[in-house]
């Protein structure tokens, strides 16, 4: 059997595992238990698991790649996504004139078009925002580790914090303010993402870990701090079942399909197979595979709620794309693992 078969049986232990554990202890633990948790993992747990991890890396290569492949992944699935929204707009308007309805006023404007057909506007950011914004970190992390190993893990490390993250933040919020409302100061694209990037440790513990890596550590102080790093990645599996558990309703399926057709299907696929011709193969494209078929991140649901959005469809992605993600991870490893 191929290692990588090996890694995939041995990553689904502790994904479902640890996830199940948190779904379940999730309908006991008072409510205000995930922010908190979700909160010491952000400001602790995640830094010490970067600089524990990143301890045991190899940065060489062309790992700058993994960044631009992100935001290109990004670009890629927007314009699938964008056309995928403007067919389904059309397709409803012809049939509404073909019942004979009076179509004037949606032709006013992008509000008063959207009450007459199923892509509300707020629904259309929803969906792209959805499709944007992978959990490349809390989840994308374990996959990485357990797939390629911590070698290759600073390719999904760079994809995440210098892609994904600022991603979020930027791009997410401003369509968010774009196809949402919301009473919130608006702020620049720039403003945002010096914001996103002061106020993340993850970034800062990056640059930390970048700047110890040569230095060493005694052998049973580099153990600990790579044990204490695994306990993070379990606990991180644990907060997403714990906020799996939180999501109440399932709503507009058909659109979260489609939607996670676009994310976590196609795009891998067509940028996947796009890295080859850049002579990028093996354990790096595996990563950047991986972190492109993330399903979406709670940050989705978040700013869907701050803006005012589809919340129905972003609770659907979100529990949806978590099932689809355990079908999907073999057939990237067979497709792109093995060479």
């Amino acid at each position: 059997m191929h290692p990588l078969i090996n890694n995939l049986l041995e990553l689904y232990t502790p994904l479902i595992g640890w996830t199940l554990l948190g779904l379940i202890i999730g309908r006991i633990l008072p409510k205000n238990v995930s922010p908190y948790l979700g909160r010491g993992l952000f400001l602790f747990g995640v830094p010490i698991s970067i600089i524990a991890f990143l301890r045991k890396t190899d940065l060489s290569g062309g790992i700058w790649i993994a960044p631009l492949t992100a935001w290109i992944a990004i670009s890629v699935g927007a314009a699938f996504a964008w056309t995928w929204i403007d067919l389904g707009v059309s397709d409803e308007r012809l049939k509404s004139i073909a019942r004979g309805l009076n179509l004037a006023p949606a032709l006013e404007g992008p509000q008063a078009a959207s009450t007459a057909t199923r892509w509300h506007s707020s629904t259309q950011g929803s969906f792209m925002l959805a499709m944007m914004c992978g959990n490349t970190g809390y989840l994308g992390f374990p996959c990485v580790l357990g797939l390629a190993g911590p070698d290759y893990f600073a390719w999904g490390l760079f994809y995440d914090l210098l892609g994904s993250a600022i991603a979020v933040y930027v791009v997410g919020v401003a369509l968010a303010s774009h196809f949402g409302s919301s009473d919130k100061k608006q702020e620049s694209a720039l403003q945002r993402t010096f914001k996103a990037t002061r106020n993340n440790p993850a970034f800062w513990s990056l640059i930390a870990g970048l700047a110890f890596k040569p230095i060493p550590l005694p052998a049973p102080i580099e153990t600990s701090l790579y044990n204490a790093a695994w306990i993070v990645v379990n606990i991180s599996l644990v907060l997403i079942g714990i906020k799996l558990s939180e999501l109440k309703t399932l709503g507009k399926i058909n659109q979260a399909s489609t939607c996670l057709l676009i994310k976590m299907v196609l795009v891998p696929l067509v940028v996947g197979t796009g890295l080859m011709f850049f002579g990028i193969d093996g354990a790096p494209r595996l990563v950047m595979v991986i972190q492109m078929s993330m399903p979406p991140s709670f940050a989705t649901l978040v700013i869907a709620q701050a803006y005012q959005l589809d919340q129905d469809l972003a609770v659907t992605c979100l529990a949806l794309g978590t099932v689809v993600l355990l079908f999907m991870l073999p057939v990237w490893v067979w497709l792109f693992g093995v060479t």
